[in-house]
């Protein structure tokens, strides 16, 4: 029977094959896109930064019907918008970059006493988090510690997991949703320096459940899984911001894979690291995947093709898929890193990168927040810039 996987092999086999265009010259190519997608990233995001560097608390949140969309720090984007500057920052080190990545995160700090809400985790370790491995500021350490107890105060050890959610009591106990596997990392790194096992017995004891209960057998995963209170099992599965509670919402997979993905460079635990495999190649296969890897914004959406891309999911993926070729055998890694360069390629053509100055300055379009609820459908996202950048720095390190 068709598939990608196969596919991809036969193309594989005639490049070795074939010497008029060998790897090397296709890699000069690649790091040309890099090279030049930087360059505007780092020219737009300082008209954004400039653009909000008197607006007292705001933050990036999209740019839609011609209107700009901020946040101030509750937002549970907040953490994007500086941890872009950092990663521009990081392939630049251009000073003008750094004066803005630091007065961005500095917004964000009073969310490290977050406890009503999972994000403090995105909120944090995105800003702080790579100010910190940038700059080795003394300050962020005690910022992300701290962000990391207040995290923890989410977890219930009867259900083994981290609460999501605290809205919409009459129909979900205890959510949980797929989006939270992002948060452990923070919690990782709480055990590492503060030497307390307590911060990665929780952060491990949520993926294993996530691992047991949001996954479906082809690896596909729900969006919410709420848990009943006392013992602690699921009562309730459902896709909240997709297709149908049955369907793969693109967004939703993407968190999973880049979750375990980082979960096996943290732990080396084999099982984390087959489930990144079985979720990638779940992805990668799937009958309504795009030629280009620019996801719909649900795998099972009755209108494909005609509907949304949703280009933040294909940007998580492609940073995924980076990290995760450095862990496997050799085809597969090199399968993960053509499916990566297709997505990065695509996203920094003008089909997905908008011209300077427009976009409400966003470097990415065409994201999608949630169609069900018609909430940001077909607009920059900020986490899409984020990850599109965090991908083209994992994939200029590698070339």
């Amino acid at each position: 029977m068709y598939n990608k996987l196969f596919s991809y092999f036969i193309i594989l086999s005639g490049l070795f094959a074939c010497t008029e265009r060998p790897e090397a010259d296709d890699d000069q190519v690649l790091k040309a896109v890099i090279d030049s997608a930087f360059v505007f990233a780092e020219k737009q995001s300082l008209l954004m930064a400039e653009k909000y560097k008197d607006q007292q608390g705001r933050l990036p949140r999209t740019y839609e019907n011609g209107k700009d969309v901020s946040s101030d720090s509750r937002w549970w984007c907040s953490g994007f918008f500086p941890g872009s500057l950092w990663y521009i920052y990081e392939n630049s080190q251009n000073p003008a970059v750094l004066k803005y990545a630091e007065l961005y995160t500095d917004r964000v700090e009073r969310e490290k006493y977050t406890t009503d809400n999972h994000d403090v985790g995105f909120m944090i370790y995105c800003s702080f988090g790579n100010g910190y491995r940038l700059t080795n500021n003394k300050k962020y350490e005690e910022v992300m510690l701290t962000a990391a107890k207040s995290l923890g105060t989410r977890y219930r050890p009867q259900v083994g997991l981290i609460r999501s959610w605290d809205h919409n009591t009459e129909q979900w106990q205890y959510p949980v949703i797929i989006d939270n596997i992002m948060n452990l990392e923070l919690l990782l790194w709480a055990a590492t320096y503060s030497g307390d096992a307590r911060f990665k017995e929780i952060a491990l004891s949520h993926a294993d459940k996530t691992m047991e209960h949001h996954f479906r057998p082809d690896y596909s995963s729900y969006h919410v899984v709420s848990y009943d209170t006392i013992s602690g099992t699921p009562h309730l599965k459902q896709t909240h911001q997709g297709f149908s509670d049955e369907s793969s919402w693109s967004r939703g997979q993407a968190w999973g894979l880049y979750g375990y993905t980082y979960l096996y460079r943290e732990t080396k635990d084999e099982r984390y690291l087959k489930q990144a495999q079985h979720i990638a190649d779940y992805l990668i296969n799937h009958p309504n995947m795009p030629d280009d890897y620019i996801p719909y914004w649900d795998y099972n959406s009755s209108d494909i093709p005609d509907t949304y891309r949703d280009v933040s999911a294909a940007a998580i993926t492609a940073s995924a898929l980076i990290e995760l070729s450095n862990y496997v055998d050799k085809d597969r890694a090199s399968l993960y890193e053509h499916v990566a360069k297709v997505q990065v390629k695509t996203m920094a053509s003008p089909a997905y990168t908008a011209t300077l100055g427009e976009n409400g300055y966003f470097i990415l379009k065409h994201s999608v927040g949630a169609y069900p609820l018609q909430s940001e459908v077909d607009v920059p996202l900020t986490y899409a810039d984020y990850y599109y950048l965090e991908a083209l720095t994992r994939l200029r390190e590698k070339i």
